[in-house]
């Protein structure tokens, strides 16, 4: 396997993203494997950004913590990330901005892109062409891509850009990097990143409603869906705040729409109000929450996987609901589906479980169909003249009708009895909570089993939820290389639990149980303690990281082999 990481670094405003992405396309476009990530300050200029581009001849499913190639346009960001190269990695400077840095390549970046568009702002391509000279590729893909991410912009910023390319090529043509490119593979063309596979996810299986509040990470989902409104038939509503914007995906969903909203843990928080409306009204709903470090505001456009517990337990009183989380943008597309189905067929919120990490990772994905194929909203068409919305049933799911039709359709926010009419009579309040609460044993039913990864009798398992599905699996391929025995066991859906399912998954065919760590980007395990509530588990250990940025399997498998806590609450055990 032939491995290459690059990295693009600069502050925000220098297109470092738009330079990562058009690299990231253009190598796809070569049959490479590819697996690209951000990291980004919480500054509309300024600051450190950088994008890594990881190219292989093998699939790829994580980032790397080290650089073979790093590409900085400001002196900040070679400084603050030569750390995280060796000594065989080629080091990279704009030579204008460089300034009494050493062992470093000063290349004039900006200057050539004066040179070729009259301005230096297009410094982000000729960067581009810089990757390319140095890893001696053929400029003809890069080339193509400038074409197809420009091409809206008119030919004169096409030609432009397409010029910094390459004179970004020519300066770089008499240094090399000493690694040898990986060759092209069977990977496939097609590049998905996490928000569009939720996203894509949504519009394909019918959503007709979108309403939320701008939050990092998860407005990626609602502008993806705006952008698309047309081909699918969506509105999407930008609402005041939180608590409007999941009020409105209840007042859709009572009548008749697929809807969802999308936030993250702060915005979360302002709807449990609202969850728990839904809750109580029966509402199927989807909620995407994107996770990122807290309390409070904490760390804006990082990653963190913190609010299990918050998903799982948000929201006044006892309702049913189901909480997935997807590992990759593939699995996001799939499991967008699978949660919008859930919430129709049995009448209850569901939680899609996203995070930065996830929302922005990009890798090479099997074309994914675009083609409208809505779900069944499971609407009574022709109720009986009797209709009654919260009818007795054994199942716990009632007749859905909406309003308008040929039923009276009567909610409301406090208790109600079958027709929808408030009651306090307690005997009717028991049977209404047992009818919703008995909807706990179909979402059972339809649990999304456990994905297992290595040997079926391995000696050691990692337990993993969402976004550290990558990372984990890259890092049971080292331990395995090295001689162990180790396997992971990834949940895609975390609420509500099959125990029984979930201890045979975890198990596997070994004649004792293994060795379990429990591996999250929180400082609590927050997945290894339900297990533990609900006896799935029971001694554990963890490997656990809460800086703000992504594991990666070299962490992993590092605190495995030696089971030492590093600093700087860095990857942990």
């Amino acid at each position: 396997m032939v491995d290459l990481n690059i990295r693009v670094a600069g502050e925000a405003g220098q297109g470092i993203e738009t330079a990562g992405e058009v690299i990231t396309e253009a190598f796809a476009r070569t049959g490479l494997h590819v697996f690209a990530t951000k990291s980004y300050m919480s500054r509309i200029r300024g600051g450190l950004n950088w994008y890594d581009i990881r190219i292989s001849d093998k699939a790829l499913y994580a980032g790397k913590t080290k650089a073979d190639l790093l590409l900085s346009l400001t002196a900040e960001g070679l400084r603050d990330l030569a750390g995280r190269s060796d000594a065989s990695s080629l080091l990279v400077c704009d030579s204008e901005a460089a300034g009494d840095l050493s062992g470093c390549v000063e290349l004039e970046i900006a200057g050539a892109a004066r040179e070729a568009a009259g301005s230096p702002v297009m410094a982000n391509m000729v960067a581009a062409g810089v990757v390319f000279g140095v890893l001696s590729c053929d400029l003809t893909p890069l080339l193509d891509q400038v074409n197809e991410s420009f091409g809206s912009r008119g030919e004169d910023i096409v030609s432009q850009n397409r010029a910094c390319a390459e004179k970004g090529a020519e300066l770089a043509r008499e240094y090399s990097l000493d690694r040898p490119l990986p060759p092209a593979s069977d990977a496939p063309g097609c590049i998905c990143s996490g928000t569009e596979g939720v996203a894509l996810g949504a519009a394909v299986a019918g959503v007709k409603f979108a309403s939320g509040y701008p939050m990092t990470p998860a407005t990626g989902v609602l502008t993806y869906l705006a952008a698309h409104a047309h081909d699918y038939g969506i509105v999407v509503e930008q609402a005041e705040d939180e608590l409007a914007a999941i009020n409105m995906v209840c007042g859709a969903a009572y009548a008749g729409a697929c809807a969802l909203t999308a936030t993250s843990g702060g915005g979360f928080a302002l709807m449990t109000e609202g969850l728990s409306l839904s809750g109580m009204l029966e509402l199927p709903l989807l909620i995407v929450l994107g996770q990122r470090p807290g309390p409070a505001t904490g760390l804006p456009t990082r990653t963190a996987q913190q609010d299990l517990r918050l998903a799982i337990n948000g929201g006044h009183g006892e309702f049913p609901r189901a909480v997935f989380a997807p590992g990759t943008p593939e699995e996001a597309f799939h499991l967008t589906r699978k949660a919008l189905e859930v919430a129709h067929r049995y009448q209850v919120p569901s939680i899609l479980m996203t995070d930065q990490f996830l929302a922005d990772q990009v890798r090479n994905t099997a074309p994914l169909d675009a083609s409208s194929n809505p779900i069944d909203r499971c609407i009574e068409t022709s109720p009986p003249s009797n209709y009654r919305r919260y009818e007795m049933t054994a199942s716990g799911v009632s007749p859905r009708a909406v309003p308008g039709g040929d039923a009276l359709v009567k909610v409301d926010s406090d208790e109600h009895d079958a027709e929808g009419h408030i009651t306090e009579d307690l005997e009717v309040r028991v049977e209404q909570q047992d009818k919703r609460m008995r909807k706990e044993k179909g979402l059972l039913e339809e649990w999304q089993k456990p994905v297992r990864y290595g040997p079926v009798d391995s000696d050691e398992v990692f337990v993993v939820w969402g976004s550290t599905y990558g990372p984990c699996r890259e890092a049971v391929d080292i331990l395995n290389g090295s001689g162990r025995r180790t396997a992971m066991i990834h949940f895609p859906q975390v609420w509500p639990l099959d125990a029984a399912g979930a201890r045979a998954a975890i198990r596997g065919r070994a004649a004792s149980w293994p060795r379990i760590t429990c591996i999250e980007g929180n400082a609590t395990a927050q997945l290894a303690a339900v297990l533990k509530e609900k006896r799935i588990i029971a001694a554990h250990e963890s490997i656990l990281k809460y800086n703000g940025m992504p594991l990666t399997a070299e962490e992993i498998a590092a605190a495995a082999r030696n089971g030492k806590k590093s600093e700087r609450s860095d990857a942990k055990r």
